[in-house]
């Protein structure tokens, strides 16, 4: 019951989110608090806060891997950009036009084994680590695209961003590509013995290092699993847009990601989580967009309340040790 109520705890506030946007949309339109008329809860609006929620679901659930160990990783977005950027270039030579889908996650995962590299081998802090290739990562993107916008309306792989028709509606398959990474990732981590040295190494690495796990490896995995997913993100993005700004592209994307992760019940000090909670913590933060956009919010207000939401977030992860330590 402890790890249902750790899991889907913030379910309920997802619930009331929604129906709380659906009266304030209605209000928006009518004047008068009418449930029925709101744009919130419609077949034409959740598809998009679907699609809206994917691609940071995806970044969420390798932030998962790695905040589960005790890590962290602000990189996500550089190399997000990065990958989208690399995959744009190669998409637009014929000759190498076959490879631009694994361009893009081979960048990705090269990032983050690097990231993985130096804080396994030389034992450097994650913050650091990742803080600094936020920066090298994003100056390489501005880089590749000579710090002007890349365009290609002609991607081997822009079907990603359409719609299917399901029983339920259309759906983008961005949306179903996160809902993959989510179930094959829970796969591993609470299915696989690489899972359980994930969960043991972010309760207490000296301990799992004692009693016999290759800490240095469920290091180096967790961080090329970041990177590896952040460039599935950068297809995604690039799919979407079919273009890439280095300077822009991905700019406060892991500040959504530690955000949804947190939200979704993964403890800052690791060893505690899932990446269902994850996909809970990102569906709400794309309901907070969507429907504050829908209720008529300024932009400036939008920025103000998803601060206070990130605030809130970790002051909860607080709450939530503190009564983990009395119990």
């Amino acid at each position: 019951m402890r790890s249902f109520m750790q899991t889907a705890g913030m379910l309920p506030v997802l619930v009331l989110l929604a129906i709380l946007f659906q009266f304030l949309s209605a209000y928006g339109d009518t004047g008068t608090f009418n449930f029925g008329v709101g744009r919130f809860l419609t077949s034409a609006n959740l598809p998009v806060v679907a699609q809206l929620a994917s691609i940071n679901t995806v970044l969420a659930t390798g932030m998962t891997f790695v905040i589960l160990t005790g890590g962290i990783d602000l990189s996500v977005g550089s190399i997000l950009a990065v990958s989208a950027m690399a995959s744009l270039l190669v998409a637009g030579s014929v000759n190498y036009s076959v490879v631009t889908v694994p361009i893009g996650l081979l960048v990705g995962l090269g990032f983050g084994l690097v990231n993985g590299t130096l804080i396994s081998a030389l034992k450097l802090p994650p913050f650091i680590v990742t803080l600094g290739s936020l920066t090298a990562v994003r100056g390489l993107a501005r880089l590749f695209g000579n710090d002007t916008t890349v365009f290609n309306s002609d991607l081997s792989f822009a079907g990603i961003a359409n719609n299917i028709s399901t029983p339920l509606g259309d759906i983008s398959w961005l949306a179903v590509i996160a809902i993959v990474v989510v179930a094959a990732s829970w796969f591993t981590l609470r299915r696989t013995v690489l899972g359980v040295h994930i969960y043991a190494v972010g309760g207490n690495p000296a301990a799992a290092r004692l009693s016999g796990i290759k800490v240095w490896f469920v290091l180096l995995f967790v961080y090329g699993m970041s990177g590896l997913l952040s460039g599935l993100a950068g297809l995604m993005q690039a799919a979407q847009l079919q273009s890439a700004n280095g300077l822009q592209l991905g700019t406060g994307y892991e500040l959504d990601a530690i955000a949804a992760v947190i939200l979704g019940g993964t403890s800052f000090v690791g060893g505690v989580g899932s990446v269902i909670g994850t996909l809970i913590g990102a569906l709400i933060i794309a309901v907070l967009a969507n429907g504050l956009i829908l209720a008529g919010v300024s932009d400036v207000w939008q920025y103000i309340i998803k601060g206070l939401v990130i605030i809130g977030a970790v002051a909860l992860d607080r709450l939530r040790n503190q009564g983990g330590a009395r119990t």
